[in-house]
Parts: structure tokens; sequence; C-alpha cells
């Protein structure tokens, strides 16, 4: 079956992150999964067990990369050396598509370990296409940008987010993964309508969808990637697959992580949305 994307990648279905504490069931049990979302910078420089375990797991499933130190959105010069090992991890795993966040990761060479937001405005948009162009040639493929959800703005963005990423996938070529919740703990941190958001995006470009729960306190909400996914969140999804048709969705549960089973079922929860939008788009 083929997505409805630019670059006719598959529709992969509904997939679940890898996480090192699932390693045992999925060794033991070879569950029926329809994909796996890897953290690239897990394996990218390590080897042992744990490319041993992505190994075996990459030969029965369909993989897909997914990083969080590219740091496309900084100014440091483009890392070539990590992108070497990201290119040849794609390449040990057969990854269908691989991406990162629109976002800066550090300076002056230090990581800082978290997806710092960007400024909204023209110089900032031209120098991530420029960077973005430059990525894309080296790893001869689409990258898959991410929306990251924030909690702070720049007083100098002159474009709403919506807008700043759709010119930035038109302007670089770049594909997209959409972040639903991401979109909602924005929408809650900034004030803005999330289903209006939607009215931007360019779906032909979006590959994938990510989904996950949240922190909500009332007059913000975190990010953080634990418990279940929020109702209101589930709705949101619907909204985004009947006006972009059914995307490959992927659940991130990242703290208090439940057995693979709880996890599993979690995400396979979108299957219950995807008729409501196949039916409105018919």
């Amino acid at each position: 079956m083929t997505a409805t994307n630019r670059w006719n990648l598959p529709d992969l279905g509904i997939g679940v992150a890898l996480r090192s504490k699932h390693y045992p069931h999925i060794l033991a049990k070879w569950p029926e999964v329809a994909f796996f979302e890897v953290l690239s910078e897990n394996y990218m420089t390590t080897g042992g067990r744990p490319l041993w375990i992505l190994d075996q797991i990459a030969e029965r499933y369909r993989i897909v990369l997914h990083g969080v130190s590219m740091g496309i959105g900084g100014t440091d010069p483009i890392d070539f050396e990590y992108l070497r090992e990201l290119k040849a991890l794609a390449a040990r795993t057969k990854a269908v598509w691989m991406g990162d966040h629109v976002c800066w990761t550090g300076i002056a060479g230090q990581n800082n370990h978290d997806l710092w937001p960007v400024a909204y405005d023209e110089p900032t948009l031209k120098h991530l296409v420029e960077r973005v162009r430059i990525v894309q040639d080296f790893l001869e493929r689409p990258l898959v940008l991410e929306n990251a959800s924030t909690y702070l703005e720049f007083a100098q963005s002159s474009m709403p987010e919506e807008v700043f990423i759709r010119r930035l996938a038109d302007e670089s070529d770049c594909a997209l993964l959409l972040d639903v919740n991401n979109i909602y703990v924005s929408s809650r941190n900034h004030g803005f309508d999330a289903r209006a958001y939607l009215d931007h995006v360019p779906w032909e470009r979006v590959v994938q969808v990510h989904m996950a729960g949240h922190t909500d306190h009332g007059t913000h909400c975190i990010d953080t990637h634990m418990g279940e996914v929020r109702q209101e969140v589930w709705e949101l999804y619907a909204e985004a697959m009947r006006r972009g048709g059914a995307k490959p969705t992927l659940l991130e549960w990242d703290q208090d992580i439940p057995d693979f089973e709880t996890t599993h079922a979690e995400a396979l929860k979108a299957q219950l949305y995807l008729p409501r939008a196949a039916k409105a788009a018919s």
C-alpha cells in the first residue's frame, strides 16, 4: 500500500518506538508489529549487544530512523561525520526513511541534549533551507523533519510555526513528520488553534505521524511522552487523518514505560480513528 506523499514512500501502518526495555519480549516473541522507529544516536557510535539486537530486529521488521542530535537549525558547521554514521546505519538497517527535528541542539560543538526552538523569521528560514538541502544531498534521500513542542517563543518571529514549517518543506523539498501531540502541546502553551494549524500542513509531504502522552499542568503542557495519549489529542489526530489521509503512525512512550503489550495496544488505538478519516474523505 502506498501512502499519499510525493515520494511514494510506503504506508507502514502503525508502529512502536524501539526501546531497550522491550528487547527481551521482542526477541522472545517476535510480535506482529508493522514497523519500529529507532532513535538513531543509540546505535550510531556503539557496537556490542545493542547493535546485535538491532540487526536481528531489522532482519524481521521495517525500520525508520529518528534522531535528536542533527541540530539542523544550529549555527555550528554541519557535522559530516555524524551524517556518515547516520547514512551507514540507514544502510545497515535498510531504513525506509530517516529524520530529525526542526530545532537546534547545541553550540560550539557542545550538545545540550534538548530540542531548542528556532525563530520563525526569514533569515532563519533561509538558513535552514540551505542546511536541509546540503544534508539531503549528502544522505541521498529526503530528510524527514518533525515539528517539536515549544514552551517559549522568539520576539523576532514574523510568522506562525505552521507557515514556517510549510515554507521550509516546500523550499528545501524535505519530508515532514507531523507530531500531533506536539501541535496540541504547543497550542496550549502559546494559545493558538490546533485545528487551524492543520490548515497549513502540506499533506503530500507528511510521511509519518507521531502520537504520545503529555503532562497537563493546567497553565501549560509538557511533552513528556508518558502515559496514554489523551482523548483531545486522539481527536486532533482524527482530524489530521481526515484532512491528509491515513499516514504511518507511531507511538512514543519514554517515561514509566509499560510492558510491550500495553505499549503496542496504545499505539493500535489509532485504528479506531482511521475508519472515520477514510469515511470522511470518501
